[in-house]
């Protein structure tokens, strides 16, 4: 891990904080992603269930950033993400709020939701989605990083993580619907966005993939 990256998981104040930190980065694939996607397109970013606000701080330290905006609705992860801002100088910069991302918001640009869906019952699912895809610019993408529910030994390691992440107490609450490819590839084309969907498992055993929905330039 370099130095930038080690001065991010250095902002959280908690040694298993930092811990998680460091290993999402090395092993993680999804914020190389994510900063790919939207290095293309120079739009500010909403990322609905951004958690401690990892990925704000990995996209402004890779220079990508023209925005941000992290919003869950977990004080505990809330207040753990803006005490690493307020130590790494960036409470000006990049903001966390403590919202629903069911909600309306002015920022219009890109989307994130990694790993947050399959929390979330499945009108759920299909209602947050919705939001996500008004909220992008033109040009902009809604960026997805899901499990998806498949026949496969990932799938059901998968779903072993997740019983143990609720059992935990680091999810407040546990996984409840895992989505197909098409519940997520459908509402997307019918909005009259580009989609691709690809697999984004890196070093990581667990079942994992990267949909992306473009909304073309105007």
């Amino acid at each position: 891990m370099d130095a930038a990256l080690e001065r991010i998981a250095g902002s959280y104040d908690h040694w298993l904080q930092r811990r998680y930190v460091q290993g999402k980065l090395a092993a993680d694939p999804a914020y190389a992603a994510v900063a790919e996607l939207v290095a293309a397109r120079p739009l500010p970013l909403l990322d609905i269930g951004c958690g401690m606000g990892l990925l704000g701080q990995y996209l402004h330290v890779r220079g990508v950033l023209r925005g941000y905006l992290g919003l869950d609705n977990d004080p505990r992860k809330i207040e753990a993400g803006q005490r690493a801002l307020r130590h790494a100088g960036l409470e000006r910069v990049l903001r966390l709020r403590l919202a629903d991302g069911h909600a309306e918001h002015p920022l219009r640009g890109h989307v994130a939701l990694l790993d947050v869906l399959h929390y979330l019952p499945r009108d759920c699912q299909q209602t947050l989605l919705a939001n996500a895809i008004a909220h992008l610019a033109p040009g902009g993408r809604v960026i997805v990083r899901t499990m998806l529910r498949e026949r496969s030994w990932r799938y059901q390691l998968t779903r072993v993580s997740e019983f143990f992440l609720r059992t935990s107490g680091w999810m407040r609450v546990g996984a409840q619907h895992y989505p197909s490819a098409e519940e997520l590839r459908g509402p997307m084309e019918a909005a009259g966005l580009r989609v691709t969907l690809r697999p984004l498992h890196g070093r990581m055993p667990l079942d994992c993939y990267l949909i992306v929905g473009e909304r073309e330039l105007a």
